[in-house]
């Protein structure tokens, strides 16, 4: 898209010191100890890569990465960041200005979608806004996000880079200057995406609110990875890396999601023989039963074995998942949690539901209800596509505003009485695709104004 500045190759001078964990997470180190011609191969062909090892004690974090669109992912670790320096953390706090994309209601009652922009220059960060655009659009266009969408607000997080573009692209010796360290090849893995993670949560920290964070690289390269095993102070489970100018790179992202809101796991495994022994996992889309056992004994997916799926199939208890070949069964054939580019399984697409709803509101409103509206005063409500409301006065529907979103209490029929009367709009999400009955009281919710004419 021509965003990027001309590359830097390892010996050419940088404006600041290269940090140690750009280093890493570049592979420069890498690239010198695998200069020979068979490890020059090697490169092409990441599922066959050797990771290299943190030292000894040094202390590392577990990454998931795709070597390319409609693979498998795999799993590695890299070393974990330093601390920030001073000099960091000062440039931190002068750096990350917040712009909204998307606002559907306060952060409290809705969940915030916090990106962040790497590789991108003072004068590029429009060119920042509107790659979060385009990379939101995508994702939200995947379901259960699309049928969804209200329930979100979208921040872009500014993080000025020195210079444009990304390290590791298009080549392992490339460096560059970026606020987030941004690299490719990371851990001599090119579809391999890090991050310095402590920096993302400093920046993350800015928006006024992170239930799900993002890093788009400024890159038309396919890669990127996922942090799950980090705990945010912020509350956020997990950080996702993508790049912003590749078209295939948004399901990365919402494979993320997956395991981030979701709660689900990974429905793959990595081809070797392994048989699980272990306990029945707290995931909610692989198990140990059989799919007569789920139904004898009501667990799991029982609800919906033998359901056609959006991602093809009927829904079952399949043999491979969470990493092993056998012992562990998954739903479907091939979901999204197994191989990007498919569709989430209906059990996945339920948990997925129910992530959204552990920090949105079914029913949200920007009109407060902390004081008396008068006749003419407008009220106005945001649900689901698919949520019809109800509004009452005094405890009775009235029928005839069924299902619309703005209202007035003279239309509604409050009497001009000069008495204070209630106004509640209700709403119940009634979406066939959640049948656990616990996680339907969740897709309820109610707002009261009194209201004097």
């Amino acid at each position: 898209m021509g965003k990027h500045t001309p590359i830097r190759t390892a010996s050419t001078p940088t404006p600041r010191r290269l940090s140690i964990r750009t280093a890493i997470s570049a592979g420069i180190a890498a690239a010198a100890l695998l200069a020979t011609p068979a490890a020059t191969a090697a490169t092409a062909q990441d599922a066959t890569r050797t990771p290299v090892p943190p030292q000894h004690n040094q202390p590392t974090q577990q990454v998931e990465y795709f070597t390319g669109a409609g693979t498998h992912p795999r799993h590695t670790t890299v070393p974990a960041p330093e601390p920030l320096s001073p000099s960091e953390k000062a440039a931190i706090a002068s750096d990350g200005d917040v712009t909204p994309i998307v606002q559907n209601g306060p952060v409290e009652t809705k969940l915030d979608v916090v990106f962040i922009g790497d590789g991108y220059t003072a004068a590029q960060q429009e060119d920042f806004h509107d790659d979060v655009r385009a990379k939101w659009a995508k994702i939200s266009a995947v379901d259960p996000y699309a049928s969804y969408t209200t329930l979100f607000n979208v921040w872009a997080v500014d993080a000025v880079s020195n210079d444009s573009g990304v390290s590791g692209d298009p080549t392992q010796d490339v460096v560059r200057d970026t606020a987030l360290d941004s690299a490719f090849f990371c851990s001599g893995i090119e579809r391999l995406l890090c991050v310095d993670t402590g920096k993302v949560e400093s920046y993350a920290s800015k928006a006024p609110a992170a239930d799900l964070v993002v890093v788009l690289s400024n890159s038309t390269k396919y890669g990127g990875a996922g942090y799950n095993d980090i705990s945010s102070q912020l509350g956020y489970d997990g950080i996702a890396t993508a790049s912003s100018d590749n078209d295939r790179s948004d399901q990365i992202a919402v494979h993320e999601t997956g395991h981030s809101l979701g709660k689900l796991a990974d429905e793959y495994d990595y081809g070797q023989p392994g048989t699980y022994t272990g306990p029945e996992p707290a995931e909610a889309n692989i198990t140990t039963f059989s799919a007569d056992e789920m139904t004898a004994r009501q667990q799991k997916w029982y609800r919906w074995i033998g359901e056609q799926s959006p991602d093809g199939g009927t829904v079952g208890a399949y043999e491979g998942g969470g990493y092993y070949r056998y012992g562990l069964n998954r739903p479907t054939e091939n979901s999204l949690m197994r191989t990007l580019g498919r569709e989430f399984n209906l059990p996945g697409r339920e948990a997925m539901i129910a992530g959204f709803y552990r920090y949105a509101d079914v029913l949200t409103s920007p009109v407060a209800t902390d004081r008396i509206l008068t006749g003419q005063d407008r009220m106005h409500v945001t649900v689901p596509a698919s949520v019809q409301v109800t509004w009452l006065i005094d405890g009775h529907e009235t029928k005839s505003s069924r299902g619309r979103t703005t209202v007035t209490p003279r239309t509604l029929g409050v009497p001009a009485d000069g008495r204070t009367h209630t106004v509640t709009a209700k709403a119940i999400d009634r979406t066939h695709a959640v049948r656990d009955p616990a996680l339907r009281k969740l897709l309820s919710g109610s707002l009261k104004w009194r209201v004097a004419r």
